[in-house]
């Protein structure tokens, strides 16, 4: 059985929620090398933007689920 990718997704976003060497945590996401969004962490407002490449949108989100899942759809 291979690993969940949105497992490891997960643990990626929870490093940043725990990191306590900035304010704001970045991390790209990519699909075969290619970037498919950024993820950033402000730990002020406890809060993830994720930017979509391709399109340049913006979207927030305060609950790490869901934006596992969009990064999730975004990399399938």
């Amino acid at each position: 059985m291979t690993s969940s990718q949105l497992v490891a997704i997960i643990r990626r976003l929870e490093a940043m929620t725990e990191a306590t060497d900035n304010e704001i945590q970045v991390r790209r996401f990519e699909k075969e090398g290619v970037e498919k969004c950024t993820v950033t962490y402000d730990k002020s407002t406890e809060t993830f933007e994720l930017t979509e490449t391709d399109t340049q949108q913006h979207y927030q989100f305060d609950n790490i689920d869901i934006v596992a899942m969009e990064i999730y759809d975004l990399i399938q």
